[in-house]
Formats: C-alpha cells, structure tokens, sequence
C-alpha cells in the first residue's frame, strides 16, 4: 500500500527521522526503501518507505506514520511518539504570505467598490 500524499509541511526529512529514530544519518539512509535504479520503489514492509518523489533531485520525505510503523514493527521501539514541529518560515513563506496578504486587502477593495 503507497503512502498517502500529505502536505509538505507535515513530512519529515532525513534530519527529522534521525531524531526521531535515534539513529545515524547512514542508518536512516539504510533502512530508507530506495532504488537508484527506481525512482519510487514499491512498498516494503521491512523497510523505511519515503513520501513519492517526481524527481530525482528531491529529498526524501518521510510521513511521521511511516516512521513510526518502522520503529515500531522494525526497530522494535516499544514505544513511539512522533513530534512533528512545523519549521520556522523561511523567506520563500514570508513572501509568499506578504503576497497572498495584498492580494486579499487587493479583493476587500474590490469587493466594497462593487457594492457601492
């Protein structure tokens, strides 16, 4: 069964499962189900399987469910809490937000010009 596509903002990068599992970045990357010969391998029940990826070049991306079954079912953690904790925004979202703020004040003046 593939993952479920989830918002970006709620998956988890390699540093985030390094935490989580409390193992090194070259464990994470060996438990990961990759394939350099695949750009999404199929599902493997004994194996770390990251979000579908559309090129190469992006991170892999974990869902905190899929972590936590790994730990679980694989690691044998007895018990797992996963903390996803969203990142402070970067510049690409503050100006995103900046944008999508004028375009709002932009239909608020629309919209009571129209009604006038």
């Amino acid at each position: 069964m593939p993952p479920s596509p989830v918002p970006q903002a709620e998956l988890m990068d390699i540093d985030a499962v390094q935490q989580a599992l409390g193992r090194s970045r070259a464990s994470v990357y060996r438990y990961t189900n990759t394939d350099p010969a695949l750009l999404n391998p199929p599902y493997d029940a004994k194996r770390l399987n990251p979000e579908l990826r559309s090129h190469a070049s992006e991170p892999l991306l974990f869902h905190p469910n899929e972590v936590a079954r790994f730990a679980k079912d694989i690691l044998r953690v007895k018990q797992v809490t996963i903390e996803v904790q969203n990142r402070p925004p970067d510049a690409t979202q503050e100006l995103l937000q900046a944008i999508l703020a004028e375009l709002q004040a932009i239909h608020h003046c629309l919209k009571q010009s129209s009604l006038k």
